[in-house]
């Protein structure tokens, strides 16, 4: 009876109470009124969030949303990739049982809230990645963060440090700030979160040395801090993180030799050095490490063998020793890897012949030994590795025939077996390759016919130039008709000891000889210039008449242009900047006018902006626009370029587009560039030697960045070299060529080599392809210019002063102090200078094959520096 009137009782004040029931639900109204008023403040375009309905009971069925079901709060808030823009608002912090909060791939902008820790202090995870979120990550933010076990800001906008106190969130056990802008060096303080399982800093600006104590993070299985600027040492205490399996220290400034204590890492998996200034011999123990399956130690400074026993690697999937100084053989051993995808030793000193044990790793994809020393025949047990997709044995001494079993390997897409001294003809089978795209034999000594039928229908007379003795329809003559005349020698010539003699005889005579051919050449890569500027001229007519029609919000007058119109095409007009909006100082009228720019070139014109926080902005304007890309192409383009982060670089910062001209924006200099440091008669900085070699350093790091990424340059000369405030270097319009459909040498050389001296012998010949060696030419021409102060092509009251040639002759004659810039007499260092001028001289050959390519370049003058280093010390 009494247990009745109890519940009747409590019936009648549930029912006869409402502010009892509202204190029932108060907890459970709070989670639901931050969600609501969370999406108020949001856009959802493909209406993600139709399920949260202010009228409903209870959040905890709404889309993305869970309850824990012993509170009824909200426990869970995941909605990633719902396309979700605005910012993430003070709301959520109303879900104070909030455990995991996850909001990456949507569109969020705007600052991190600073109390977002503070106030959740439940929160164990935090996942913000991928989206456009800007400024510092506040030193508040883990004031209360002891429970955060997951932590992501990746691939957002921030910058400043990393905070101090991030070392008191003791239990994270993964934590991600990888493609961002944040700088600074990386403080010990990071080596206390032992609970530690999975760090990640990759992509973005950090430098400084690798602090020691990272022996402390007993849990640590993964370690990126790819593409950043760290220097020094890797930490020997590495080796203590017993359970590392992936390793990734790729892309930054890292010197000396692999710490031994990695030896000890034999859980490893992954271990990428890539990309640093690592020396030393490829270390013995390498092969102990039996889990590896990525091993890349590619573009560094190592040298010696490789090791015997690297077959021993069972699990080895990729291994990259590319770009090094390795020599001696390929080993046998390389048999023993069966599960092989990737090998890559190209661009290396490897000599010797390719092993018929080759066949051993079936499933082999991709083989490069490009650039190496290798003599002997192609193998023709290579036809055992069926998987081969890539094969590229280019610019070696292999000798015979390409083996007719190549036509074996039926996924072979890409082949390259050109600068050898291949002979015979071409298998009549390789046309049954229907996979293939590119097969590449130029310059061999190959004969013959070519293959009728299948890929060579269409092949690229590029592909098969410099081998005089082929014949076909490709080749506009006929194997019938054509016979190819005999090569007669004169058996009473002495033809080596008159020339050597005439060199004795008449060594002044030589130079002034090679003076003249060397103006020749200017004056005939001059006149093909103009007249390619002639052409491209024309072609921009239209443009302008175009541009002075269109309709656009930076400033061009006012008008209709109906291809360009929002109305008929919704991609035009839109800006798009890569670290978040734009906003301009002045009304759109006023800002691409004359007073505004600083400089044109053969690519458009460049205006300087300013925003409305007072940062400067430089903005290309593109000229002949009827010669770029169509939206599409053009957008994905630039925005691969945007991506390219280099200490040596021009940063891009954004673009506009629309069907009748184009911008580019950049990062400014106020300095200006390196043409105006060295050459502008009313300026009173003296550019000194130390400076100088800086720059010079710098420019060939920025350029083998780029080719490392396969973007060749195509317009070196001083006039694209910014200089900041430190004296470091920083190249622009790299890639600009990308944004053109492909042209031909007479537009290309017009439209891109528009300044004579820089450009490379090899683009006044139709039959030559144009590589990344036509930038390590006007980067040499460069090197000249910075150490004389001479222009590259300088024209006198009765002559022209080639400054290769008057270098080359001072050079010759004993006389350095006539190649160095004179207002350096007395304050430039002599085992620096005579080194440095023989690089300039050997980069600017004639044959691109006698040039470097700019990796060997970084090493040389590293090696410069290094010598006179030491000789300073010792004289000390």
């Amino acid at each position: 009876m009494q247990d009745q009137f109890i519940i009747i009782l409590c019936l009648f004040l549930v029912l006869f109470n409402p502010f009892l029931v509202i204190s029932l639900y108060q907890p459970f109204n709070e989670d639901m009124l931050g969600l609501i008023v969370f999406k108020a403040g949001l856009e959802d375009p493909k209406n993600k969030l139709s399920s949260w309905n202010e009228d409903d009971y209870s959040p905890c069925n709404w889309e993305g949303v869970k309850c824990d079901p012993t509170t009824n709060r909200v426990s869970s808030l995941v909605l990633d990739g719902f396309s979700l823009s605005g910012h993430i608002g003070k709301s959520l912090m109303k879900l104070q049982f909030l455990q995991i909060l996850s909001l990456s791939k949507n569109n969020f902008t705007g600052e991190i809230n600073h109390d977002l820790l503070v106030t959740l202090w439940n929160l164990k995870v935090v996942d913000l990645s991928e989206n456009s979120l800007f400024g510092t990550i506040p030193d508040e933010l883990f004031r209360q963060c002891w429970s955060l076990r997951v932590l992501s800001l990746a691939k957002n906008n921030l910058s400043g440090t990393i905070p101090d106190s991030l070392s008191s969130c003791f239990s994270l056990a993964s934590l991600n700030f990888s493609s961002n802008r944040l700088i600074g060096e990386l403080h010990s303080g990071m080596w206390f979160l032992k609970e530690l399982q999975s760090l990640d800093l990759s992509n973005n600006l950090l430098d400084g040395e690798i602090p020691e104590g990272i022996q402390n993070l007993y849990d640590l299985r993964e370690l990126r801090l790819r593409r950043n600027f760290f220097t020094g040492r890797i930490p020997e205490s590495i080796g203590n993180c017993l359970l590392l399996k992936l390793i990734d220290f790729g892309d930054n400034l890292l010197t000396d030799e692999i710490p031994e204590s990695i030896q000890r890492l034999t859980s490893s998996t992954f271990l990428s050095l890539q990309g640093n200034s690592l020396n030393g011999s490829i270390p013995h123990w390498i092969i102990e490490l039996n889990n590896l399956e990525i091993l890349d130690l590619s573009s560094n400074r190592f040298f010696g063998l490789i090791p015997n026993g690297i077959g021993g690697l069972k699990s080895l999937q990729v291994l990259n020793f590319s770009n090094n100084n390795i020599f001696g053989s390929i080993p046998v051993s390389i048999r023993e890897l069966k599960s092989l995808y990737i090998l890559d030793l190209s661009d290396n000193k490897i000599n010797g012949s390719i092993p018929c044990e080759i066949e051993g790793a079936i499933s082999l994809n991709e083989l490069r030994l490009q650039r190496n020393l290798l003599v002997g025949r192609i193998p023709v047990q290579i036809a055992k590795c069926s998987a081969l997709t890539s094969m590229n044995l280019a610019h070696n001494k292999l000798i015979g025939s390409i083996p007719s079993s190549i036509a074996d390997l039926t996924n072979l897409q890409h082949a390259d077996f050109s600068w050898n001294k291949l002979t015979g003809t071409l298998p009549k089978k390789l046309t049954n390759l229907t996979h293939l795209s590119s097969f590449n034999v130029s310059y061999n000594n190959l004969q013959g016919e070519l293959p009728i039928g299948g890929f060579f229908k269409k092949i690229s007379p590029s592909f098969v130039y410099g081998n005089p003795l082929l014949c076909g329809s490709v080749l506009n003559h006929s194997c019938s008709s054509y016979h190819p005349k005999p090569i007669v020698l004169n058996p009473n010539s002495n033809y080596n000891n008159s020339r050597t003699s005439l060199q004795n005889q008449h060594h002044h005579h030589h130079h002034k000889i090679m003076l003249s051919i060397s103006v020749f050449i200017a004056i005939g890569a001059a006149i093909s210039i103009v007249v390619g500027v002639i052409v491209v001229s024309f072609l921009n007519i239209h443009v302008r008449s175009s541009n002075s029609h269109s309709n656009f919000p930076f400033g061009l007058p006012d008008g209709k242009d109906y291809r360009s119109s929002p109305e008929k095409d919704p991609k035009c007009g839109k800006v798009v900047m890569f670290n978040g909006d734009v906003e301009f100082t002045d009304e759109p009228n006023n800002l691409l006018k004359e007073g505004n720019e600083i400089g044109r070139g053969g690519f458009g014109i460049v205006y300087c902006v300013v925003l409305r926080d007072q940062k400067s902005v430089a903005i290309k304007k593109l000229i002949g626009s009827s010669l770029t890309k169509l939206h599409d192409d053009f957008e994905e383009e630039v925005q691969k370029l945007g991506k390219i982060r280099h200490q040596n670089l021009v940063a891009i910062d954004g673009y506009y587009w629309n069907s009748t001209f184009q911008l580019i924006i950049y990062e400014y200099f106020s300095r200006g560039n390196l043409h105006k440091l060295l050459h502008d008669d009313n300026s009173k900085i003296v550019f000194s030697w130390s400076a100088r070699f800086k720059v010079i350093l710098g420019i060939a790091k920025g350029l083998a960045y780029l080719h490392q990424m396969n973007i060749i340059h195509y317009n070196m000369k001083s006039t694209n070299v910014f200089i900041d405030f430190c004296d470091e270097p920083k190249i622009g319009d790299f890639g600009l060529v990308n944004l053109l459909p492909t042209l031909d040498h007479c537009v290309l050389s017009s439209k891109i080599q528009s300044a004579l001296g820089y450009t490379a012998p090899e683009f006044a010949c139709r039959t030559v392809n144009i590589t990344e060696k036509c930038d390590v030419y006007g980067f040499g021409i460069l090197v000249l210019e910075i150490v004389s102060g001479k222009r590259p092509v300088e024209y006198m009251e009765d002559d022209v002063v080639v400054l290769c040639d008057m270098v080359r002759s001072s050079l010759e004659d004993g006389k350095v102090e006539q190649c160095v810039d004179e207002k350096l007499v007395g304050n430039f260092s002599l085992e620096e200078a005579i080194p440095m001028i023989k690089l300039g001289l050997v980069c600017s050959s004639h044959v691109p094959s006698n040039r470097p390519n700019m990796a060997e370049v970084v090493n040389i003058l590293e090696t410069i520096e290094c010598s006179s280093e030491g000789q300073q010390e010792e004289l000390q």
